[in-house]
């Protein structure tokens, strides 16, 4: 009776060890436009397998990316954030609605107009959730600070 006890103990600490190992890679960097204006790009990598949900999942799915900038009276911002990537769009039955996702890595691109030749940041959160075939992770958060010179 031990003996089963140890294997299943040992079965989920390892279960547990191995799906916890799965995380989004994040990468900020910001381009230079000229006139004060920067091209933000965020990207995210998944571990091989996973997925990342599109901003454009509707209510209803699975988390949908999103991004809360913070304020900063030095900055405007210029539009939305906008995709780039390979996206699946699926009938989920589970969720019964049109889930879109991105096939590897997932780029979102936000336009911001500095006010003045100055050096500045910008910083904020974004929220997101990665599955694969089998599963899903808890939605996690992350906090990102870009430096605009």
């Amino acid at each position: 009776m031990m003996k089963k006890i140890l294997i299943a103990v040992i079965f989920l600490v390892c279960f547990t060890a191995v799906n916890a190992q799965q995380k989004l890679n994040w990468t900020y960097t910001a381009k230079s436009l000229g006139n004060n204006k920067y091209e933000l790009h965020l990207v995210a990598t998944p571990p091989p397998g996973w997925h990342i949900y599109s901003m454009l999942t509707p209510d209803g799915g699975p988390i949908p990316t999103t991004f809360k900038f913070n304020q900063n009276a030095l900055l405007s911002m210029q539009g939305k954030v906008k995709e780039k990537g390979k996206v699946v769009t699926y009938f989920d039955k589970n969720f019964k609605v049109d889930v879109k996702y991105f096939e590897g890595q997932a780029q979102f691109v936000q336009v911001v107009t500095v006010k003045g030749k100055i050096k500045t940041n910008i910083s904020g959160e974004i929220e997101s959730m990665i599955c694969n075939d089998r599963t899903c992770m808890p939605p996690t958060t992350e906090k990102f600070n870009i430096a605009l010179n």
